[in-house]
């Protein structure tokens, strides 16, 4: 990948050289250059609000009630998984991305999958419906997509929300079906 970025570059930086666009192209990177750096920092404060959030819950037992919580309502979704550690590390993960912190549910859904490895067949069909939950990804508040839209200078950043939530649960509930089908499938025919 590295050596195609670089390929772009060298054939912009040429291409600029020989239209007479080397200044417009040298004020184009700086200013670019300027704008990453302030999204970065947009960014950064969004998901250090939000992972430092994610660690409070962790480390006062709120992410064991909120496991029970999404073990109540996803249960069904994962058959026959009995596992507390999975639950938890299942629940951080899918709250992370229903947050829209989907950097923030990285390290979380990588436990998970360590963890529901582990646990044979049951654990594989659980990691398959976690990978098509998070693909799906219910954003109930898409907060990186907010903070984006507000450093972009969007007047009224959260309007997409509606329509957020609106695709985002459609994609869900198409996804945990389709996967639902595909495990009773696979268990009646071996």
């Amino acid at each position: 990948m590295s050596i195609i970025w670089s390929a772009a570059l060298a054939l912009s930086l040429l291409a600029a050289a020989l239209t007479g666009q080397a200044g417009s192209a040298s004020q184009a990177l700086l200013d670019s250059g300027s704008a990453a750096v302030s999204l970065m920092m947009t960014l950064l404060g969004t998901m250090t609000l939000w992972s430092g959030l994610m660690e409070i819950l962790a480390e006062t037992g709120d992410v064991a009630r909120i496991a029970r919580g999404l073990r109540r309502m996803t249960g069904p979704l994962f058959p026959g998984l009995k596992d507390d550690a999975c639950w938890e590390a299942m629940s951080l993960n899918l709250s992370a991305n229903m947050l829209g912190l989907g950097n923030a549910a990285t390290p979380a859904g990588v436990e998970a999958a360590r963890l529901l490895a582990a646990q044979g067949q049951t654990g594989l069909r659980a990691l398959a419906m976690l990978l098509a939950l998070n693909n799906s990804s219910l954003q109930l508040m898409p907060t990186t997509v907010i903070a984006l839209r507000a450093a972009a200078g969007s007047a009224s950043p959260a309007d997409i929300w509606p329509a957020s939530l609106a695709a985002s649960a459609a994609a869900t509930v198409t996804a945990a079906a389709l996967m639902s089908w595909r495990n009773r499938r696979r268990a009646r025919h071996g």
